[in-house]
């Protein structure tokens, strides 16, 4: 029997994908999967028309090549970056000071780059980083070096509180962190330490500026004017509103899908970027036992939230919540939602007691957000 010939490219196809599944976390991997390789292979019929315009290569690892409407022009600029070394595949190497300028992704907004070779070059700087208890993967304060992507283990997160280092949150197998001392040149925000044996993936400094911050800033610029329309977010700095949109996902549902499960335990936070959901609460009997009939108990629309009620409280999730018609949400995950919204937390705890009166006024009773 021959040996199967793997076919040219599949290897760095698939890596590519892990990569940004590991990343981004999609709640569907099938579809995320879809959109991703429509994606590559949009960038690869960018890659053809870039060749016919410019036969000069790329230099992996310095610079991106951009569309130019003169071809035959010289580079007059090289990337004058310090770059250190960063080939440091299965081993932890940390740099003493990044004390450099804050990247402008606007410098290359002509990029035409597009996935495939960026994939490439981000599974070319990650390196693993293996980690055992009571390690400090990063001290707050001080200058950011890496993003780590999580594979497995739990981190928990620190922060100095009047003089006292405070336990604000954990991640738990899964989700990554780094980014914002990277994204704006600020020293670390909090201290990162793994609880037990465990494993990361790093991403230098310089890729990830190249790769990660460019797509944050079209992000930006999608989403930053509908940021500044949400009444909730409208007490916090701009810089803070920023931070929010970095961290955000976006997910799409139809009509009457389920988007939060009563009783579940919370992991994330919604906002109603368009459509509708409405919130629905299992009924009790005269005896006070749950039944299967769902009582509609308010509606959230653009701009509005929902979700927040189980990660305040600590709870698990006190109604269920369904979309109404083709509805898109952006979504925080806990540990972003702990440490950037909480000059947010005073009006969801009032809006909480705004939800305990309808509860008081269909049921008689406020125990099922309390349960």
């Amino acid at each position: 029997m021959s040996a199967v010939e793997i076919p040219a490219g599949l290897k760095e196809l698939l890596q590519g994908y892990t990569v940004e599944v590991l990343r981004r976390r999609p709640p569907n991997l099938v579809e995320f999967a879809v959109q991703h390789f429509t994606r590559v292979l949009e960038s690869q019929k960018k890659e053809q028309r870039l060749k016919k315009r410019n036969s000069k290569p790329a230099r992996k690892g310095v610079t991106f090549q951009t569309s130019s409407n003169t071809p035959n022009k010289d580079d007059e600029e090289e990337e004058e970056e310090e770059e250190e070394d960063t080939s440091t595949t299965g081993k932890y190497s940390r740099r003493v000071s990044v004390c450099a300028e804050a990247y402008n992704p606007d410098d290359d907004e002509d990029d035409d780059t597009e996935p495939r070779e960026q994939f490439s070059e981000v599974l070319d700087a990650m390196f693993e980083v293996l980690v055992k208890p009571q390690e400090h993967i990063i001290d707050q304060g001080d200058d950011g070096d890496n993003f780590y992507v999580i594979e497995k283990g739990v981190y928990d997160i620190f922060v100095q509180k009047d003089g006292a280092s405070v336990c604000v949150g954990k991640y738990d197998n899964k989700g990554s962190f780094g980014e914002l001392a990277l994204m704006y040149n600020t020293p670390r925000a909090a201290t990162i330490v793994a609880t037990q044996d465990g494993a990361l993936w790093g991403l230098d400094r310089a890729t990830f500026h190249r790769l990660i911050v460019k797509n944050n800033a079209k992000k930006r610029r999608m989403y930053e004017a509908f940021i500044e329309c949400v009444p909730l977010l409208k007490s916090l700095e701009l810089s803070e509103r920023m931070k929010i949109v970095d961290v955000l996902g976006a997910r799409a549902f139809k009509d009457e899908e389920r988007i939060i499960t009563q009783g579940e335990k919370a992991d994330c936070f919604y906002i109603v970027e368009s459509g509708e959901v409405k919130i629905m609460i299992r009924s009790k009997t005269k005896a006070g036992q749950q039944d299967n009939t769902e009582v509609e108990v308010a509606r959230c629309s653009r701009g509005q939230y929902f979700g927040e009620l189980a990660l305040v409280t600590n709870k698990p999730r006190a109604a269920s919540v369904y979309a109404v018609g083709e509805t898109k949400c952006l979504v925080i995950d806990i540990q972003a939602f702990e440490r950037l919204l909480g000059p947010c937390m005073d009006i969801m705890k009032r809006n909480i007691s705004q939800y305990e009166d309808q509860l008081v006024a269909l049921f008689g009773t406020s125990d099922d957000l309390k349960h």
